[in-house]
């Protein structure tokens, strides 16, 4: 099996995790399995089992698919001002997502077995660590410049975190998209009056 990230493979690893996406998409989780992944890939199960071998195994790609996805929407960000780039990353985090209920149903359907799956865990608090360090660096970069408030940034970090998985989380159980936008309302007024 070669590297998912391997330039040769990188027209069907796309093209297989976009088939993971719609399969999840409409089966769900506990009812997805390597046959409807291979029904939605337009190839025999043999296909898929050739680059991945288990279920849990195109899972976990899969997710780093997702997971690099958003972390190259962060790197995309190109405003050094750190005002701005808070913001923006805000809105990557709950404003984005207001496209589609889709993806963040298939990921809480996964994050429920992070507890169970080592895999899914792993690389769930590797996202999680991503984004807390990105989201620390913004804030500390705009104390040392004076725009934000002298304020402990792991703290605040970590409730701007809260806000944001709670709202996920809330979107997804509630089917209710306008929990993100409330939430990134939220996250602002938190950002105003504990940093500016």
């Amino acid at each position: 099996m070669g590297d998912p990230w391997d330039e040769a493979f990188s027209e069907r690893h796309e093209e297989i995790m976009q088939a993971v996406y719609r399969a999840l998409h409409k089966h769900g989780y506990a009812d997805l399995t390597m046959k409807r992944i291979a029904d939605e890939y337009g190839k025999s199960t043999a296909a898929v089992h050739y680059y991945y071998n288990t279920k849990d195994e195109l899972l976990a790609a899969f997710l780093d698919y997702v997971l690099k996805e958003f972390a190259d929407s962060i790197q995309d960000i190109k405003t050094t001002d750190a005002e701005e780039r808070l913001e923006l990353l805000l809105d990557q985090l709950l404003v984005k997502p207001q496209e589609g209920l889709d993806l963040p149903i298939a990921l809480l359907e996964m994050r429920s077995q992070a507890p169970y799956q080592d895999v899914f865990r792993d690389r769930f608090q590797q996202n999680d660590e991503y984004i807390q360090y990105t989201l620390k660096a913004v804030i500390n970069h705009g104390i040392d410049e004076g725009v934000f408030n002298d304020v402990d940034a792991a703290h605040v970090t970590h409730s701007l975190m809260t806000i944001v998985d709670g709202a996920r989380t809330r979107a997804v159980v509630l089917n209710d998209i306008e929990e993100l936008e409330t939430a990134r309302q939220t996250a602002s007024e938190y950002v105003d009056a504990m940093l500016l």
